[in-house]
């Protein structure tokens, strides 16, 4: 049986959060107005973007850190982004081109982790700076595109776009360095 702490518990409510998420574009627009639903799912996504620091934060300072809870984050953080970027491209809000080199990164990166692994070289994969600004670059976009206006004279829809944008290239760039850093690994083993 799979290890229960706190930060796998952080990491399964991150999981849970998503259809939630998702459901709130389902609520009949005359239940909610449209800008009380958008920032009701900027804030659940937000939410959810912090328990993902802290859980890596209580994991290593509770020394709680397990195999399952390494394989356990990275699953939800790229549920939680791949859908949120779908409700997006439902929106009109993203580029289907966007989503599509985010979400193929993901997938393509996971298995090639998951190979590497079972080589025995999943230090070749090993997280990089472009994998992290990537990342920070889509997780401060998203909840800029799902708030989707202007806040304090500062429009959130531009930024997030321009930063969807720029995670658009750092995916590309970090899917090429990762993959270069696996070729001689893979020439080896086939």
């Amino acid at each position: 049986m799979p290890p229960l702490n706190l930060p796998i518990i952080l990491t399964w409510l991150r999981i849970a959060m998503i259809p939630l998420i998702v459901s709130v574009y389902y609520v009949p627009e005359n239940v909610f107005f449209l800008v009380v639903r958008d920032a009701l799912a900027t804030g659940m996504f937000i939410f959810a973007a912090l328990t993902d620091w802290l859980d890596g934060w209580l994991a290593r300072r509770l020394n709680q850190t397990s195999s399952f809870g390494a394989f356990l984050d990275p699953v939800a953080d790229k549920l939680m982004v791949s859908a949120a970027l779908l409700v997006l491209l439902n929106l009109g809000r993203i580029d289907a081109m966007v989503a599509l080199i985010i979400i193929g990164r993901e997938i393509t990166i996971s298995a090639l982790r998951e190979w590497m692994a079972k080589l025995g070289a999943s230090t070749s994969v090993a997280v990089h700076w472009l994998g992290k600004f990537k990342t920070a670059a889509q997780m401060t976009a998203i909840p800029c595109l799902l708030y989707g206006r202007s806040v304090l004279g500062i429009d959130l829809s531009w930024w997030g776009s321009r930063l969807i944008e720029i995670a658009a290239v750092l995916t590309v760039w970090s899917m090429m360095y990762y993959l270069q850093r696996a070729w001689p690994v893979i020439r080896k083993s086939t």
